[in-house]
């Protein structure tokens, strides 16, 4: 066990599993979970640290990783604003990717979303899309954006109608093709191997091909 990583987001859908995959993982001997309050769990591996996300201090003591892996995220509903929204996808995502830069990792995975692009007139998508454009340049060996469709998952949170449309889209699934529902173990999958073996430069995997890396054999 060699490696240290930071892992932002450990409390979502995605960021639950994934902390779990790494902890269990023995190329991992620390797993560094920053976030704004303390998560209900303890590991022998897994440090906890809380951080200000709008404060690239609070990040300067914490060991240094040579990954970091970020599954921060939110929806404008859930966010209340579009502000809001920019906060958290877009300006967390950077501070949190520039502290671990400064800090010397060289490898940074992200979850970005299907149809991220800078010149999307939706603005889920164009924040998405202009947070993909500055990670890759803050000059990581490796940047791998992952863009998932909707995500499968338990959520600890109630979401009634997201539940309701998840079933119809499971439903539809041969024929949606990319836009099918994207469990969260295939993204969590897909970046603990990234983890290990980031390929160089910028990099995206759209949520056809998070299917097909994360599928058997």
């Amino acid at each position: 066990m060699t490696d240290t990583l930071w892992l932002a987001g450990a409390s979502g859908l995605v960021g639950g599993v994934l902390l779990d995959r790494l902890l269990s993982d023995e190329a991992f001997s620390r797993i560094v979970a920053t976030s704004r309050r303390a998560l209900p769990r303890q590991h022998q591996k897994l440090v906890q640290a809380t951080v200000d996300f709008a404060d690239p201090a609070t990040f300067a003591e914490l060991p240094a990783p040579r990954v970091a892996l970020c599954c921060l995220g939110t929806t404008i509903k859930k966010a209340g604003s579009p502000e809001a929204f920019r906060a958290v996808d877009h300006d967390a995502v950077l501070v949190f990717a520039r502290a671990a830069r400064d800090k010397g990792a060289r490898v940074f995975l992200h979850v970005s979303s299907l149809g991220a692009d800078t010149r999307s007139r939706t603005l889920y998508a164009s924040v998405k899309g202009r947070v993909e454009e500055a990670v890759s340049q803050l000059g990581y060996d490796s940047v791998v954006a992952l863009r998932p469709s909707i995500l499968d998952g338990e959520r600890a949170e109630s979401r009634p109608l997201e539940r309701v449309g998840l079933a119809v889209a499971r439903a539809l699934g041969p024929v949606l093709g990319k836009y099918r529902p994207t469990p969260a173990d295939a993204v969590a999958e897909v970046m603990v191997a990234l983890a290990k073996s980031a390929p160089p430069g910028a990099t995206v995997v759209e949520a056809d091909a998070l299917w097909r890396r994360s599928a058997p054999g």
